[in-house]
């Protein structure tokens, strides 16, 4: 689905930022990077997984530009990028504007479609009532 008015991303841009927010160990790897930068291979340590995928998963969020990595020495350091993060929160915010829209328009249109459609309330031959309608 396209949402009109991105901000200035393109659509390109934040698909691979929710791609990479997508995942779950993705999503962990940028909340602990968060807390401080930490090495590729101390990230790998905390996964039941491959230093490979965990590299591989390092590789998503830094290509969605939630993460940079700076060599030091032997090791990768993984740093989270805030301004990704906000991006990605301006787009979600965009989005519920878009929505919120949408679903305030479609109740202004079933209470207008309601209020002319609603008759007088008559009594049923088995005594319930029931509303009489216009169409």
């Amino acid at each position: 689905m396209v949402v009109d008015g991105m901000a200035d991303e393109s659509a390109e841009t934040v698909d691979r930022l929710f791609h990479a927010l997508a995942d779950a160990t993705r999503r962990d790897i940028l909340r602990r990077c968060v807390r401080g930068e930490l090495s590729v291979s101390r990230l790998a340590a905390a996964y039941p997984m491959s230093f490979a995928a965990v590299q591989k998963h390092v590789t998503v969020l830094e290509r969605a530009g939630l993460v940079t990595k700076e060599r030091r020495g032997r090791e990768q350091l993984v740093r989270t990028e805030p301004d990704a993060v906000r991006r990605a929160r301006q787009a979600l915010d965009e989005l519920e504007s878009a929505w919120r829209a949408r679903v305030d328009r479609m109740s202004g249109l079933l209470a207008r479609d309601a209020g002319a459609t609603t008759g007088p309330v008559t009594p049923a031959r088995d005594g319930t009532t029931t509303e009489g309608t216009d169409r």
